[in-house]
Formats: structure tokens, sequence, C-alpha cells
């Protein structure tokens, strides 16, 4: 029972047929997720875990809203991962963790699974939603990934919403990083290391009534990072994918390891290659970043409305929309 909670799956149900002459409603679905890890005791207050479940409803009503008008899952993806880019309390945008030179450099990456077509930034240290200019080097640019004074000189071009750096301090990141200076010290080692709490990525995966799949993912990278170090979040198949044959995939972890396994492509790949359900694809590809010693989760939607949400952490913060119009969220292994 335990392993089922925490495998959680959910089926959409099939639309019904309306008589001919009458509008027909599609399924339509999104699924967010605000990272993998575990949360410390001291940030269990009742406080503090609203918080998190309202950011999260909030992400999956913003999508939700603009699928349920029609509009497309592209759009919807976008929107919901900036409620989360805006929040401070998951590592991306506002809420991101510092680098080792106490900077937040931030990555993203967005897919459109009609077109194939994808776009992506790394280490942007200005922009407000990089999800947004993400899109734009998608569709205004005839490249894919832009990083660095690159991806920000384009960000003025096409107009996009700047901040002065310090927008993104907040002293809960500020302290995580200085206690893993100070474990370096103890330890005398200089290894990049995650704090003891909800780490990865923020992201979103959406299927439209047009039956058109999409997927989106962003983040503040990992605490203490260095050297120009640069995650799984801006890669494209490896934290993100999206294909309207198969599925459309956002990952959350340690990016290395979803890197290594190309893993959002995988899933995709198992799904389209071999068959399998997303529920046994998110498996495989789960499985196989455990068995590198990787901690993560994906979340997962295919064109008939299934989804699945896997990880192999003490949580995911997640939420979903039901074909019925609710709204579940979930954090731990519930």
């Amino acid at each position: 029972m335990f392993a089922a909670a925490a495998l959680l799956v959910l089926t959409a149900a099939a639309a019904e047929a309306k008589p001919q002459g009458e509008s027909m409603s599609r399924p339509f679905r999104i699924v967010v997720h605000g990272g993998v890890g575990a949360i410390r005791p001291e940030n269990r207050t009742p406080e503090q875990m609203a918080a998190y479940r309202k950011d999260l409803t909030e992400a999956v009503r913003a999508g939700q809203q603009i699928l349920a008008k029609g509009g497309a899952a592209l759009d919807a993806v976008e929107a919901a991962v900036r409620v989360l880019e805006d929040s401070p309390h998951f590592n991306a945008g506002k809420g991101a963790v510092f680098t080792a030179d106490g900077k937040n450099e931030l990555d993203a990456s967005i897919m459109n699974g009609t077109t194939g077509a994808a776009g992506a930034v790394a280490g942007v240290t200005r922009i407000k939603n990089p999800i947004s200019l993400a899109r734009l080097v998608m569709e205004k640019s005839p490249h894919v990934l832009l990083i660095s004074e690159g991806a920000e000189a384009f960000a003025k071009e096409q107009g996009v919403e700047w901040v002065d750096p310090s927008y993104f301090h907040t002293e809960r990141r500020w302290k995580e990083l200085q206690e893993i200076k100070e474990k370096e010290k103890q330890k005398k080692t200089s290894d990049a290391r995650e704090a003891d709490d909800i780490y990865g990525t923020v992201g979103a995966v959406a299927l439209d009534q047009a039956g058109h799949l999409a997927a989106a993912t962003s983040t503040g990278g990992m605490t203490n990072k260095r050297h120009g170090r640069v995650g799984d979040s801006p890669i494209i198949g490896a934290g993100t994918y999206a294909d309207d044959k198969t599925c459309a995939v956002s990952g959350t972890g340690k990016g290395e390891y979803f890197i290594r396994t190309v893993a959002a492509h995988e899933l995709c790949t198992l799904v389209g290659y071999k068959s399998m359900s997303v529920e046994q694809a998110a498996d495989a590809v789960v499985a196989r970043i455990t068995d590198l010693g990787g901690d993560g989760g994906v979340i997962v939607v295919d064109p008939a409305g299934r989804i699945a949400l896997r990880f192999n952490t003490p949580a995911m913060c997640r939420g979903w929309s039901e074909p019925d119009g609710g709204i579940v969220v979930q954090i731990d292994r519930e």
C-alpha cells in the first residue's frame, strides 16, 4: 500500500461522445511539479505547507483555465511554470538557490509536442521568468539553447522583463548556502551539495483539447554549484521532452543523472517503441536513475490524458487537474 501511494498514477476517463451537432468536449489535463527531496522539519509548519499547496494549486489552475477555453498546451505549461517561478517556495525564479559565488543562475526549457520545436536558456541572472525567455528562443530565434550573457542580450532584444539580481535573494536559500559552505570547511571538500530540502526544478506537462502535448521545466540548479555547471532542465531530452505521438515529460531531481540517462526522451521512447504505458515507462526511467544512485521524479501525460507521477524520494511537490475539473495537490507519499 505504501508503494502504491509512492508511485502515484491517475488515469483520465474517456470523454463521452455527444450527439452530432453538439460541441464535443475533448479531454485535457495539466500536471505540475515543484521539486523532489525531503522537507526540513523547520519548514514543515502548517503555514509553510499551506504555502506550498497554495502555489501548486494556483499553477494548476493557471494552466487549467487556458485549456478549458480551448487554449494550447504550450500556453498552459508556460503559464503554470510562471506561477511557480514567481513563488519564493520553489527552486526556480524567485526561490532559486545560490551558486558557490553567491549568485542565482536560472535555467529553463520548453517543448512543443506537435512540431518538435524547443527552446531553452541557461545561466541567466536577470530574467524574471526564464520559461518565457525559453519560449522566445524557440519561436523567435533559429536556436534551441542560449546561455548566460548571450541569452540576456537576446532577452533585451525581445523586450523580456528584467529584474535586479537582488530580486532572487531569499534568506532561506542564503542560509542553506552558508550551511553547506560550513560543512565543506569541516569536511575539507569543495563538492557542490544539496540542502536537505525540496530541490531540483519546477515543471509542467499538458494535453490540450486539440490533442496536442507540451512540456516545460525551470530551475535554479544546485545549491553551491560552481564551474559553470548546467543541469538537465535546459537540456531537451534530459529534463524536458514532448511528442504528440507518445507523451510529454518534465523531470526534477539531480540533473546529472537525468542527463546521463537522457531521461525524458528515454521515457517517451519506451512509450513509442516498446508500447509501454506512461506508468510503466516512468517506473523504468526512475528505476534506472535510482540504480545509478540518483534522486528524482517525473511527471507525464499521454495523448489520451493518462498521467503518471513517479519519484524515489520522501516527497515530491505535485498537482494535477482531474477530468471533472477538480484540482489535486500532494507533497508526501500519499
